[in-house]
């Protein structure tokens, strides 16, 4: 086992702190190390994906579980054991010509099956399969003790380990049900919106009969066209949609992966971020006008489909030396008015908002921090070093809470205690397990102390 010391940062580049950070390759390395932790605790940590601080331990340790990578065979129903350090993007891979698909396929392959757990992840058909770890059968936990349990669903640990940020154990490795899918394509279909209302009648009229739904909205467009997008759906196709030239790549593996990546080799962070208020406001007209109006049946490859943004591994760079803020909040149906109101003030700013993720949610999971809950849920990044940014985003978190809505802790990097109380109400729930569980607080992160979970 590897041990250095290094700064650490999360995907969005704010705040970097110094831990010492172990790389275990057996489970056997990765419990002498939760053994062996120093007075600050230890946090699990995998390929650094999330924008903020959830695997960041300031003066402690950091388990990097990367070299935790083995993935098992696939049994006749359909479930595979796999080690946590294994990334989705791999798993896909793997698993896609054998005919099978990971269970919840969020917007980046770039995070492991630990982390999803941890974050408990949702996808694009939350709606039908909610978040990945409804989907997962079986967990192996390295606990405070240095001892690796078992863990089912159903139990109390398990509920507060999926979205609990890794502050309940170190999760190892995992055994989850997977779909079947007829090919490596999607049917995807197209289609522009005018404004925010055109964009949820949108949304909301094909029911769910294509069960993965994203939009991108226009968080620059004003007046009549705020809240303006394009919506996109899809469905795994089936042979006889597949045009006959490709027959052979029916389960192949999938396109849109390393080759064909933009890589930013050795650049440095834009000094003030790649985008002003006027190139993003162009880049958000070429990108809405360009769009079809309306279209259905285009074939893509299930990667270019579900990971769209992992062509571009280097984006964070371009957000300027501050790095980059990403907030993905949720509020309920019946609560539209909130979401319009959001959006409203963020076009009103003229912030440079070129990212930003529109999704509708199903049933909430039983973590108690998972954030999927029954709503809408809006994602977007915005350059750290904005003026005003942070408590503009406190005054929105106070108007999410109000609502009955919160924010997502996995991705968050700036949010108050007293917001994430007010949002989470599984949270005492969650201290007072994790109290009986780890008195010694083995488990830490920066997040963890900056909230207070």
């Amino acid at each position: 086992m590897s041990v250095d010391t290094v700064s650490l940062t999360g995907w969005g580049r704010t705040a970097p702190t110094t831990a010492v950070r172990f790389r275990p390759r057996t489970h056997e390395e990765a419990a002498a190390a939760v053994r062996g932790r120093g007075p600050r605790g230890v946090i699990a940590r995998g390929l650094g994906r999330s924008p903020g601080d959830a695997a960041q331990n300031a003066g402690g340790s950091v388990l990097d579980l990367t070299g935790l990578a083995r993935i098992g065979g696939v049994d006749a129903a359909g479930a595979v054991r796999c080690d946590a350090g294994v990334s989705l993007e791999r798993l896909l891979r793997v698993l896609l010509p054998l005919g099978w698909l990971p269970p919840v396929v969020p917007g980046t392959g770039r995070v492991t099956v630990g982390g999803a757990i941890a974050s408990d992840l949702p996808g694009l058909d939350h709606r039908r399969s909610g978040s990945f770890a409804r989907h997962v059968s079986a967990l192996e936990l390295l606990t405070a003790d240095g001892e690796v349990r078992t863990v089912l669903p159903g139990t109390a640990l398990f509920d507060a380990t999926a979205g609990g940020l890794g502050l309940t154990g170190v999760i190892l490795g995992a055994t989850l049900r997977l779909r079947r899918v007829p090919t490596a394509l999607m049917s995807v279909s197209t289609e522009r919106a005018e404004d925010l209302d055109d964009l949820l009648a949108r949304f909301t009229a094909g029911g769910d009969r294509l069960p993965y739904a994203s939009a991108w909205i226009d968080l620059m467009a004003r007046g009549r066209a705020a809240g303006r997008g394009i919506l996109t759906r899809g469905e795994h196709a089936t042979p006889d949609m597949h045009p006959a030239h490709a027959g052979r790549t029916l389960l192949a593996p999938l396109s849109g992966g390393a080759r064909g990546r933009f890589r930013l080799p050795g650049c440095p962070p834009v000094p003030g971020g790649l985008f002003g208020p006027a190139p993003a406001a162009l880049y958000n007209e070429v990108r809405y006008r360009g769009a079809p109006r309306a279209r259905t049946g285009e074939l893509r490859p299930v990667g270019t489909f579900f990971h769209a943004a992992d062509a571009y591994p280097d984006a964070n760079l371009l957000y300027g030396r501050g790095g980059l803020v990403r907030y993905r909040f949720t509020v309920g149906y019946g609560q539209e008015e909130t979401l319009h109101r959001v959006v409203r003030r963020i076009a009103g700013r003229r912030d440079p908002a070129v990212r930003a993720v529109l999704q509708r949610f199903g049933a909430a999971d039983p973590g108690g921090l998972s954030f999927a809950a029954p709503g809408w849920s809006l994602a977007l990044d915005l350059p750290a070093a904005l003026p005003g940014l942070a408590r503009f985003l406190d005054d929105v978190d106070e108007e999410v809470a109000a609502a009955g809505g919160r924010v997502c802790l996995a991705k968050d990097s700036r949010m108050r205690p007293e917001a994430a109380a007010a949002m989470y109400p599984g949270l005492a729930g969650f201290q007072e397990l994790r109290a009986r569980l780890d008195p010694t607080e083995a488990f830490r992160s920066d997040l963890s102390r900056r909230l207070g979970l």
